[in-house]
């Protein structure tokens, strides 16, 4: 299987993609297991609920910030047009990292399901 090259213009979306996928899934998990098994509001915010999400926001932001270096990368070895694609794509793969950490944070520090 062939790897997308960096400079390809599919990165412009493949961000934001992430980003809104992990937002469906985080919200769509918590709204899941507060429905099914939800912790007692003693616990605080240090619950398995809560870890999972962090787990998922960490390693989402990883991906990102990985993705956001690799573009960066690529950018500087690249001319013109291939250039500009991945420079903005790094770009877009740093403002997705930063918003998932933005939304992420509050979500792992406040207990869940209240």
């Amino acid at each position: 299987m062939r790897r997308l090259a960096l400079t390809h213009p599919l990165h412009l979306v493949i961000g934001l993609t992430l980003w809104s996928l992990w937002f469906v899934t985080i919200y769509g998990g918590l709204s899941v297991a507060c429905a099914v098994a939800p912790p007692a509001p003693e616990q605080g915010a240090l619950t398995t609920i809560n870890v999972a999400l962090g787990l998922l926001t960490a390693a989402t932001a990883a991906l990102l910030g990985w993705l956001a270096w690799a573009c960066l990368q690529a950018a500087r070895d690249k001319p013109g047009r291939s250039r500009f694609v991945a420079a903005v794509s790094a770009g877009l793969y740093l403002y997705s990292a930063v918003a998932t950490l933005f939304v992420g944070i509050p979500v792992i520090g406040v207990p869940p399901c209240l």
